[in-house]
């Protein structure tokens, strides 16, 4: 099966995550998609691939080689982001993009005077979206250049080390890296999948948290209502209003971090808020959430009660962090980007991957470009061309790290 077709059978998957279930994985459809993996797997040979309760899929191509060649691996996520539609998907491809604007259906387009990522892709091959999901090449362009990858090892063999592959569940609600398997994936260090444009090589990410507001209101009828009702949807509009307004990701780029209001529900007697907060800066990061903090105490002060609660919750740091220390999977995976013809570039991800979960646990996993682009969204595309590459990059990375 070539690259493509993986793909736009994956994409056709719902495996769309859930922030509000605690199970992992949160949906159990995304074992359909990991069902299907551990299958393609063991047809390409891949004898010990399997799938475990939680939904992780795991594979290992063992070494061909007598010499003692340092393990690596590769990782992708399946599910696809809860903040679009994500069932039906119906992707359609254009065929040699000429830099104008993508009809996707009646009332929406794609014109690349507003989405940009499109300068990138001129004359390219493209998959996009009927606009009425999102398309999910987050991450699914990454989990079929790893499927092509394998299959290319397969059918055109080469001198290798052990290549571990992993394919994990929940990656977009934070929780992707919570139960995998670092007693099977015996990698040295390894590369998600999981980024843009071709040729990137990312080793910086947000620090990341989420934040729970709950609101406790006082109902009463409203006729009478007056110095006695407290509305908890109030509260929350009065606790959103005191966070630093510019903390807005609409209003921020590059390594400035924001509070992003993910979730909002609510009647009168009680109201939520779900926020995520970001920051590449560490001591900026700690300030966010102090802000949050300062804003919970001041309204209990003034109501006399505990009208606000507060969660917040870390999810993953900067991977630069423990990356600093040991560069080489960076600087050899700039190498295989630069043999196979592309131009490196690097820039910290206004993000974050499993792989910064992984690095902080004993995996160091920079991210690598897969040639998908705005993602989470009914505007989400990928370029074939790209993918192709993606795939290239890859295979130059294990003939380099085999050297």
């Amino acid at each position: 099966m070539n690259l493509l077709n993986r793909f736009l059978t994956y994409v056709k998957i719902d495996t769309q995550s859930d922030p509000e279930v605690e199970s992992c994985p949160s949906t159990l459809k995304q074992k359909d998609l990991g069902h299907l993996l551990v299958k393609e797997l063991l047809e390409l040979g891949v004898n010990n691939a399997y799938m475990d309760q939680h939904g992780y899929v795991y594979g290992l191509i063992p070494s061909n080689s007598q010499r003692n060649i340092t393990p690596i691996g590769f990782i992708a996520h399946m599910d696809t982001s809860p903040d679009a539609p994500g069932a039906h998907v119906n992707p359609r491809i254009i065929k040699n993009y000429d830099g104008g604007v993508i009809q996707l259906n009646e009332t929406l387009s794609m014109d690349p005077q507003k989405f940009t990522a499109l300068k990138h892709v001129v004359g390219d091959d493209l998959v996009v979206t009927d606009g009425n999901t999102l398309l999910g090449a987050d991450d699914k362009a990454g989990v079929a250049e790893i499927m092509a990858m394998v299959e290319i090892m397969t059918l055109h063999p080469f001198e290798h080390g052990d290549i571990y592959i992993g394919f994990t569940p929940d990656e977009e609600i934070g929780r992707g890296a919570d139960l995998f398997d670092l007693n099977f994936f015996k990698a040295k260090f390894a590369y998600t999948a999981d980024g843009s444009l071709i040729g990137g090589i990312e080793y910086e990410n947000f620090n990341a948290a989420s934040a729970r507001v709950s609101f406790v209101g006082k109902s009463i009828h409203p006729g009478a209502a007056k110095l006695k009702m407290i509305n908890a949807q109030h509260l929350a509009f009065e606790f959103h209003s005191l966070l630093p307004v510019f903390d807005n990701p609409a209003y921020t780029e590059g390594y400035e971090g924001f509070n992003h209001l993910s979730n909002t529900e609510g009647s009168v007697e009680f109201a939520k808020l779900s926020y995520i907060i970001r920051n590449h800066d560490m001591v900026k990061f700690n300030k966010q959430k102090d802000d949050f903090k300062r804003v919970v105490a001041f309204m209990n002060d003034k109501y006399g009660y505990e009208a606000v609660s507060l969660k917040i919750t870390d999810s993953y740091f900067n991977m630069l962090e423990v990356l600093k220390h040991d560069m080489s999977p960076v600087e050899l995976a700039k190498q295989a980007i630069t043999n196979v013809g592309l131009t490196p570039h690097c820039e910290a991800i206004r993000g974050g991957t499993d792989g910064a979960r992984l690095t902080f646990m004993g995996l160091p996993c920079p991210n690598l470009g897969t040639g998908g682009f705005n993602f989470h969204g009914r505007f989400e595309f990928a370029s074939i061309n790209q993918m192709e590459q993606a795939v290239d990059v890859m295979i130059e990375i294990i003939k380099l790290i085999s050297k």
